[in-house]
């Protein structure tokens, strides 16, 4: 085709003075935002670090494991020393939390009861992400009869009553246990938990794996068939192989928001127990013992409930804010 020189041809373009103004630096922040190839976990904290709640729930976190962890080794204090003439003393300088009947300095006794619900939070927890991710994997990917044999065993473990369960179990293990402890063997930590918090370690392992159980068969029921997995099936990967390098590792997400949010779970299960009185082995503090323990002098001495009280609902709800951020961080329906 040959165009004549005489052809015009209309490139007007309608510009007005609004188009030649500089763009404002959130604009400029969302155009860097967008061509930039970011990884999952990058634009996650990214979008973790947006949410304001989420991080001061993080940096309480972190205070309270400083509080817990190093706190006992800057005081002039152990959890279970007896100072006479310091007893049912108010909260003062030389004891700020206060000091109970025996004269021990609750100071002290919080910080090693908030060690101890950490220890046991976290604790449980993994046993539950480890049981429960495993399990459900399983099943997810076996599919047909086995899924649903195995869906039917996690519906009777969720019927049953938990507390109960570690009640009951706690009252058949104490006696064999006692009589361990007594033998003159060391069992280290286990001998210092007890009885009550050894039971209920064991039904985090029996019972309380059902919910991560299920939350990844449902992820699993999704990615196994993905065409990756396909891929991997066709040159020859095993069912052991799909679920520890293509299953699990995609369902990191969930398995991370699940988890932290077990762990107050667990804190407030073993505050529960301590304060029945099936908790931890005196003199040995947790928060839900210290609790216990003030209850005797409520109406006299009320800072005794008070503080063990506030510690617990602060581990709590830190985690628990913290586990909501996770979980919208971490889908992917949320990017931007």
């Amino acid at each position: 085709m040959i165009l004549d020189n005489s052809t015009k041809f209309n490139c007007e373009v309608d510009l007005s003075p609004d188009d030649f103004k500089p763009v404002t630096k959130e604009v400029q922040q969302s155009l860097i935002t967008m061509g930039e190839n970011t990884s999952y976990w990058k634009d996650a904290w990214r979008r973790l670090k947006e949410n304001k709640i989420a991080m001061v729930a993080l940096v309480t976190i972190i205070l309270i494991i400083g509080f817990a962890f190093i706190g006992p080794f800057l005081s002039p204090y152990t959890y279970d020393q007896q100072i006479r003439g310091h007893e049912n003393l108010f909260p003062c300088m030389e004891h700020p939390f206060g000091t109970d009947k025996l004269g021990r300095d609750l100071l002290v006794r919080t910080m090693v009861g908030a060690r101890i619900s950490l220890l046991i939070g976290i604790g449980s927890a993994a046993i539950v992400l480890v049981i429960g991710s495993i399990y459900g994997a399983i099943s997810g990917l076996a599919g047909g009869k086995v899924d649903t044999v195995m869906m039917r065993i996690v519906e009777i473990i969720y019927s049953l009553p938990d507390m109960l369960v570690i009640i009951l179990l706690r009252i058949v293990l104490h006696e064999p246990l006692t009589k361990a402890f007594d033998s003159g063997k060391s069992f280290g930590v286990l001998q210092t938990l007890g009885p009550g918090i050894i039971a209920m370690f064991i039904v985090y392992g029996l019972l309380y794996w059902v919910g991560m159980a299920r939350i990844v068969r449902g992820q699993v029921l999704q990615l196994k068939e993905m065409e990756y997995i396909s891929a991997a099936r066709a040159l020859g990967a095993n069912n052991k192989r799909l679920i520890y390098k293509h299953l699990l590792p995609n369902c990191v997400g969930q398995l991370v928001v699940t988890t932290m949010l077990q762990i107050p779970s667990a804190i407030f299960t073993e505050a529960f127990l301590s304060f029945l009185g099936i908790g931890v082995s005196k003199p040995l503090a947790s928060l839900g013992s210290l609790a216990s323990d003030a209850l005797s002098g409520i109406s006299s001495y009320p800072y005794r409930l008070m503080f063990p009280a506030v510690a617990i609902s602060i581990i709590i709800l830190a985690f628990n804010l913290f586990g909501d951020g996770l979980r919208d961080a971490l889908d992917p329906r949320l990017k931007r």
